[in-house]
């Protein structure tokens, strides 16, 4: 058993190098750095999960200062990538929106991986996809925890 839980994690290992190669083409092909592409991925997963970011909340999520935070937000918004909101009911409070063309451009870029992914599912049976649906939720809570422990352990610098 050993020997196959070495495998899935030896797997999810590659995974992740390989998504954040992928991660850094996008950053590359659209003239970003990848702390800039990491900005704007934050920003779309909030509005999917239906809460927008603040700038200070994006900050904590990339793991960037208040300073570097304004300026990746400033050039997303100058390259049409996302814009900012002022709230309705408190005028201070900023949140960040991804922008259409934006969209569009993350789409054309990762649209033909969502159609092999999707291919790929359809290969499973709606059993085993709850069993990959429970593990791979086990492992990105299991994965952040860790993430946060190790970040509350180390002293700002």
């Amino acid at each position: 058993m050993t020997g196959e839980r070495d495998a899935l994690v030896q797997l999810l290992q590659d995974y992740a190098d390989e998504a954040g190669r992928l991660g850094h083409a996008f950053a590359a092909d659209q003239g970003l750095h990848r702390t800039d592409a990491a900005a704007l991925l934050a920003v779309l997963r909030a509005e999917r999960a239906g809460a927008a970011l603040t700038p200070g909340r994006l900050g904590e999520e990339v793991g960037l200062s208040s300073g570097a935070t304004t300026a990746a937000v400033d050039r997303l918004e100058r390259l049409g990538h996302l814009h900012r909101v002022r709230d309705d009911t408190d005028r201070r409070r900023v949140t960040l929106h991804h922008d259409p063309a934006g969209a569009a451009v993350g789409r054309a870029f990762f649209g033909p991986l969502a159609a092999r992914l999707d291919a790929v599912l359809t290969g499973y049976t709606p059993a085993e996809l709850a069993v990959v649906h429970r593990f791979l939720t086990d492992v990105v809570a299991s994965v952040a925890e860790h993430r946060a422990e190790m970040t509350e352990e180390i002293p700002p610098g």
